[in-house]
């Protein structure tokens, strides 16, 4: 971990393992954060733990899927302590993160049918901490709308690999100017608005990971996607699931 002024964070991973690890440190991150697709809250804390380390801090965190398959809004939070469920409505997950005081993070605004868009920004601009103005799963476009949603409704920004492949770890990260060596350290970043600066490659790294990354992106969106509604029954982070004791039942989308 690093003892300076500046840390280098990927802010949004999907995907957990040794050679995420290593991927990570040989791009000289000191934390990620591991925020996986329909696991619930404890199972994502006790893999982040597992994987942490002096040399590399992993910090879990929940991207809640709001609304239905059709019209999804992807949120961000860190610092939760009770679970969210996804399906249910973007009102109702953001109710529940001002309850237990979460700090909310804009991934991929107005990208595709799973983002914010710019009305979210506008009605939720005291709730969200940050938006993401960099990730290598959007196209040029989707980047430079990205940052001017931010700077047009003066969010602090963040960059993050988005990866779902253990091979986008570190081709983008957040560098700080702090030290960050606890998930309270990165909270604190996030809600004091401390500066930094959003670092990314370019070149045939970049557009060789775009490549890869949106392919993934298509299958989520076909196969895995028929998989999950059709045929692996209820997920675990659904709001009638028995872990959430009926919180959510009355919000539930499906």
């Amino acid at each position: 971990m690093s003892d300076g002024a500046e840390s280098r964070v990927d802010c949004h991973v999907k995907v957990l393992d040794e050679t995420v690890v290593e991927r990570a440190k040989r791009a000289g991150l000191d934390a990620i954060v591991y925020a996986p697709h329909f696991t619930r809250l404890p199972e994502i804390r006790r893999e982040a733990n597992a994987y942490s380390s002096d040399e590399l801090l992993v910090i879990p965190a929940r991207e809640v899927f709001t609304g239905s398959w059709q019209n999804r809004k992807h949120v961000l939070a860190l610092g939760l302590e009770d679970p969210v469920p996804d399906f249910i409505p973007l009102d109702a997950a953001i109710a529940e993160f001002e309850r237990q005081d979460a700090t909310v993070l804009a991934p991929h605004p107005e990208f595709a049918n799973v983002s914010l868009a710019e009305d979210d920004l506008r009605r939720y601009r005291e709730v969200i901490d940050a938006v993401e103005i960099f990730n290598p799963k959007h196209l040029p476009f989707h980047n430079r709308r990205a940052r001017k949603l931010a700077a047009a409704y003066e969010f602090p920004p963040f960059g993050s690999s988005y990866a779902h492949l253990p091979s986008s770890v570190g081709i983008a990260h957040t560098a700080f100017e702090t030290a960050i060596e606890t998930e309270a350290d990165l909270i604190d970043a996030f809600e004091d608005r401390v500066g930094r600066r959003v670092v990314y490659e370019n070149g045939f790294e970049r557009m060789r990971t775009s490549a890869i990354e949106l392919g993934h992106l298509c299958y989520e969106n076909t196969w895995e996607k028929i998989d999950r509604l059709f045929l692996s029954g209820i997920e675990p982070t659904h709001p009638n699931h028995i872990a959430y004791d009926g919180r959510f039942d009355d919000v539930a989308v499906y």
